[in-house]
Formats: C-alpha cells, sequence, structure tokens
C-alpha cells in the first residue's frame, strides 16, 4: 500500500491550503514537511524535488508533484470528484477557476503595503458580492441541485466551500443576500470528512498574521 502523500510547504494557507482541504473532504491521510527556513527551500530545489523550483510539492503515488493545478486535478480525479465525463469536468474547471481568482485576490491581501489594504478590500468584497457570489447562486437556483455538477460532490463544490470562509474572514455577513449559498455553506460543511477538518486541531491553517507574513518573506527573498 502507497504511504501518506506528503505535503511540502509552509505552514500556513498560501496555495497548499485548497490541496489540503481537498485531501481532507477525500479522507485522504497526508503528512505535512514544513520549509522552515530559506535552507529548507534550498535543499528542495537543490535535490532536484522541485520540476520548476518552486512549491507546493506534494509527493504521492511515487511522484513529486509541482504545479497547484495539476496537484488538484489529479487528486479530484483519483478520488472520483471531479465529475463523471469531460463535459462535467469542464463545468467544474470552470468554477474552480471562478473561486481561484477571488481566493487568489484574498491570499494576496496581508501581503499588500497597508496604505493598499483598505482599497482592496473593498475591491474583494464588491467582487464577491457582484461577480463570484451572484454566479453560484444562479447555479444553484437554476438546476435545483444541493452540488454545482451532477448532483454528486466534486471539487467545484469543496472550493467553493473554502473560498466562502475566507471570503467570511473579510466581511462576515457577506452571504447575506445569498440564501442558496448559505444553504449551501450548510451543507457542505456538514459532510463528514469536511466537517472534522473545520474542528480546531485539524491540519487546516489559520487566516496568516503579521508574524508569519514576515517569517514567508524571509523564506522566499520577498
Amino acid at each position: 500500500m502507497a504511504g501518506k502523500p506528503k505535503l511540502h510547504y509552509t505552514n500556513g494557507r498560501g496555495k497548499m491550503e485548497s490541496i489540503r482541504w481537498l485531501l481532507a473532504a477525500a479522507g485522504v491521510e497526508f503528512e505535512e514537511e514544513f520549509i522552515e527556513t530559506k535552507e529548507d527551500l534550498e535543499k528542495l530545489r537543490n535535490d532536484g524535488s522541485l520540476l520548476f523550483q518552486q512549491v507546493p510539492m506534494v509527493e504521492i503515488d511515487g511522484m513529486k508533484m509541482v504545479q497547484t493545478r495539476a496537484i488538484l486535478s489529479y487528486i479530484a480525479a483519483k478520488h472520483n470528484l471531479y465529475g463523471k465525463d469531460l463535459k462535467e469536468r469542464a463545468w467544474i474547471d470552470m468554477y474552480v477557476e471562478g473561486t481561484t481568482d477571488l481566493m487568489g485576490m484574498i491570499m494576496y491581501l496581508p501581503f499588500q503595503p497597508a496604505e493598499a489594504k483598505e482599497k482592496n478590500l473593498a475591491l474583494i468584497i464588491e467582487r464577491a458580492t457582484a461577480r463570484y457570489f451572484p454566479a453560484y447562486e444562479k447555479v444553484l437556483k437554476d438546476h435545483g441541485h444541493d452540488y454545482l455538477v451532477g448532483n454528486k460532490l466534486s471539487w467545484a463544490d469543496i472550493h467553493l466551500l473554502e473560498a466562502i470562509l475566507m471570503a467570511e474572514e473579510c466581511k462576515p455577513d457577506i452571504l447575506s443576500a445569498f440564501p442558496l449559498l448559505q444553504a449551501f455553506k450548510g451543507r457542505i460543511s456538514n459532510i463528514p470528512t469536511i466537517k472534522k477538518f473545520l474542528q480546531p486541531g485539524s491540519q487546516r491553517k489559520p487566516p496568516a498574521d503579521e508574524k508569519f507574513i514576515a517569517h514567508v518573506k524571509k523564506i522566499f527573498n520577498m
């Protein structure tokens, strides 16, 4: 039997967090080897583990996988979270790309200079409530199902829940105008594997604070 996937990244969210979410939702236990120093990162680069000299990197099924999107696609397909045919996969990809765009804005907010944060936070809230969440609300309304694609849990649902919770950290009542997304959040949060991941003590990471931002900037020479 293959060992547990091993995740190589800092001890924070960043681009690895969606990978943690997807593995946890699939019920897959994983190990983490944290990059704590510049030297840790250089060691991975020098021993040939990083195809493009970048993390995240996941050791899984005998591969050292890099590129977040490739890792997520592989895990989703392996654990039957990627639709039943090409058309469903295309819809999942579209929804995931949308949530990735929103999550990217939120992810980079703590790294921005103080004078830009207020303006960018307002932009995040505007994009979430005027562009992204209305689209998902309409999808759920139009097909009347519990899930975004094929009336079955997929990577798109897991990714959207992660995005919703990140957006609520920016503005707690951000879903107030979206009743179907509120109900969706409740349903997906209560799937046993996801519920477990949302409990204190799981491998889910907290939002980045100033201390962590400074630590990451040091490791990656930012």
